[in-house]
């Protein structure tokens, strides 16, 4: 993950994950949370303060502070 400014900066945002609060680099995007986080973006579905985010726009989404984040892995099996 490149750092941007923001993230470089040394701020710091507080979002909660799967009800877990954490503590994230202000600039972070929703990839880039995954990628913290070793989520790979695959077959995974996020949804951000109780809306879907869109796969497509997960690089392009910046979390802010307070953000609820609800990151769930699809499994396959038989």
């Amino acid at each position: 993950m490149s750092k941007t400014a923001e993230q470089q900066s040394g701020k710091t945002l507080a979002v909660t994950v799967n009800g877990e609060e954490r503590v994230v680099p202000e600039g972070t995007t929703v990839s880039g949370l995954l990628e913290l986080l070793g989520v790979a973006t695959g077959k995974v579905a996020v949804e951000r303060n109780k809306a879907i985010v869109p796969r497509s726009t997960f690089a392009a989404q910046a979390l802010s502070d307070r953000d609820q984040i609800e990151i769930v892995r699809f499994v396959g099996g038989g």
